[in-house]
């Protein structure tokens, strides 16, 4: 056993070893290991394949993603929410698009007005539910959609929704037509809506991503779409559009930054249309790692006050 499969092997050990009896450190430890242990066994699969002469292998079709997310805010209401989201996405790349699966674990600490929405932060909750304001007669208070949330905030965690998302690269980007692809993707109702993780119902959208290099350096981004919104109990949710403009830049060969602008539909009236900006860094340590991170600052009372975030993208 050469030395870099000695480490792999001790990494495996030392996660089975370190995770903690608290959900929240298990969880983010556990992808820490997991995340560890990966870039130790492709680092050993590289090694042994730089010993053996051959063919050039074929591109990655793999990608692992995993990324630390909190945001914080108040979203127009007396109290403040904070959400921790730490998903892992796993996606298998074709020729002509892709297919992913999102795994999260999410943690929120507020009164249930906020929750997640297809991994988005989201205001579903009014304060002074009625019939007449977005929302069915209050059937009570506690953390469902359609309750009056609670007088104080407490925390909940555990499994947030699974996202299965595909996109299919439509148009190749030439001197004038930009790259564009069509996105799908269906929310599954896995996270709890009893203690305010989630919607507890279905969701599907539909979407459009353009890309067009503006230089060598320079590139704009202009992505949009469509969610049909399932309606919990008690709740009478719009559908929601959204879209996000961007441009990003080649700091140099390895490092790439961008910012956007993004607005969602509120999904009650009583909210204002979310709008954000949304800063991004993605740094190429090698052809098969990558890290991100990701700064935000909300423009309304209907997005985080703000948020931040860390991660790595594996190819293999």
């Amino acid at each position: 056993m050469n030395l870099q499969a000695k480490k792999a092997k001790g990494l495996i050990a030392m996660c089975d070893r370190s995770v903690s009896d608290t959900p929240l450190l298990s969880m983010a430890g556990m992808l820490v290991c997991i995340t560890l242990t990966l870039i130790s066994l492709t680092t050993v699969e590289l090694a042994v394949a730089a010993e053996v002469e051959g063919p050039p292998p074929p591109p990655p079709k793999w990608r692992v993603i995993g990324t630390v997310n909190y945001s914080s805010g108040s979203y127009g209401t007396d109290s403040r929410t904070n959400v921790l989201y730490i998903p892992m996405t796993i996606r298998r790349v074709f020729r002509d698009g892709d297919v992913s699966l999102t795994i999260p674990f999410v943690s929120i600490s507020g009164t249930g007005a906020v929750r997640l929405v297809g991994g988005v932060p989201t205001r579903t909750g009014n304060p002074a539910a009625s019939s007449g304001g977005g929302f069915a007669a209050a059937t009570g208070r506690g953390k469902r959609p359609g309750e009056t949330p609670l007088s104080s905030s407490t925390t909940d965690s555990g499994l947030g929704d699974l996202i299965l998302r595909g996109r299919y690269y439509l148009l190749e980007e030439t001197a004038v037509i930009p790259l564009v692809a069509l996105t799908g993707r269906v929310k599954f109702p896995t996270a709890s809506a009893d203690r305010g993780l989630g919607t507890g119902e279905f969701d599907e959208g539909i979407g459009a991503e353009l890309t067009k290099s503006l230089t060598d350096r320079w590139l704009a981004y202009l992505d949009g779409g469509y969610n049909i919104i399932g309606s919990a109990p008690g709740a009478d949710f719009k559908n929601q559009w959204w879209y996000d403009i961007g441009i990003g830049y080649d700091v140099t060969d390895n490092l790439h930054v961008s910012v956007f602008y993004e607005e969602y539909r509120a999904l009650v009236e009583t909210v204002n249309t979310a709008r954000d900006l949304l800063g991004l860094m993605s740094y190429v340590v090698n052809d098969t790692v990558h890290l991100t991170g990701s700064v935000l600052v909300g423009l309304s009372n209907g997005a985080p006050n703000y948020g931040f975030g860390g991660g790595i993208r594996l190819r293999f």
